[in-house]
């Protein structure tokens, strides 16, 4: 069985609420959330960076949230890597 895939992109700035309207439509669609925001993939940085909270990673299967080390080298190629991987499972 061939099923196309297709790419759900939430943007805008910092609380206006897309990480509950990403959270909606994973449900509404049976999917997961990946993260593409630079600061939300590291541990160490959660000022300003309105992570979602436990009971949000809870809801539906996120990645890319608190994944990394400030301390490790990640690049976008290897940001791509991991996307088309989870993309493949998902």
């Amino acid at each position: 069985m061939n099923r196309q895939k297709h790419l759900i992109v939430i943007g805008g700035a910092t609380a206006t609420g897309k990480t509950a309207m990403a959270i909606r439509v994973a449900q509404h669609f049976q999917t997961e959330i990946l993260s593409a925001d630079s600061r939300q993939f590291y541990r160490e940085m959660s000022i300003g960076t309105a992570k979602p909270n436990a009971d949000e990673l809870a809801e539906v299967p996120h990645h890319f949230i608190n994944s990394l080390s400030v301390q490790s080298d990640f690049t976008v190629g290897d940001y791509e890597s991991q996307a088309c991987f989870v993309g493949k499972i998902v």
